[in-house]
């Protein structure tokens, strides 16, 4: 089955680096002013989801789901329910992360959300990309200028981190100390991330 891309209406500067990430058989949801993002991406929309308070309702030729103002999902969380009841395993959110912290880390506990279902999923923004580690083990390649580990889910224990210029054995990591930001891939290698218990927020950061 396709990725589904859901975009949001956060500030997007690098649409190059997001192109590039961009399949053509994506499922790409729109989410309300997400919409102002289309033609820069170079997309047409496959869903539109939103109610409409940062964006013009449109009346393209495209499946749209309006929703109400006061309600306890976000556009971009009722969105992500739509993707998973559709049948999607593979997301991808781009426009999400930004000015509003609030919204942003409610956009990033989503990847917490995608991943108690068991489905892959990343943020990737103008910075860098975020996926969670927790039953698979993950690469990070020398191309990144650093990478960070955050615990944003009570404690991760069983850490393991090799191939890095702060490598980890059997750590752990709780959500009131953060230590594990500002690591870097050794040269020429990649890193690799393993969570025997618990989850972690993996955040890759792109060079200048």
């Amino acid at each position: 089955m396709s990725r589904c891309v859901i975009i949001g209406g956060a500030e997007i500067n690098g649409y190059e680096r997001i192109r590039r990430n961009l399949r053509k058989d994506d499922f790409f949801i729109c989410c309300d002013s997400g919409l102002k993002h289309t033609e820069s991406l170079g997309i047409i929309p496959s869903l539109i989801v939103g109610d409409f308070d940062s964006h013009e309702r449109p009346e393209p030729p495209v499946e749209t789901i309006v929703l109400p103002r006061e309600k306890d999902d976000t556009d971009t969380m009722y969105a992500a329910r739509e993707a998973v009841r559709r049948g999607f395993e593979d997301f991808l959110l781009i426009g999400v992360t930004g000015e509003r912290f609030d919204h942003t880390f409610g956009n990033v506990a989503l990847l917490l959300w995608l991943d108690a279902l068991g489905k892959k999923a990343r943020i990737m923004d103008d910075y860098s990309e975020m996926e969670i580690v927790s039953r698979e083990t993950k690469e990070i390649n020398d191309t990144y200028a650093f990478f960070s580990l955050l615990n944003i889910s009570g404690t991760a224990e069983q850490i393991t981190i090799s191939g890095a210029k702060y490598p980890l054995n059997g750590a752990a990591i709780h959500s009131e100390y953060q230590y594990g930001i500002s690591n870097e891939v050794m040269p020429g290698k990649k890193a690799t991330v393993s969570v025997g218990k618990g989850k972690l927020l993996l955040v890759k950061i792109f060079p200048d």
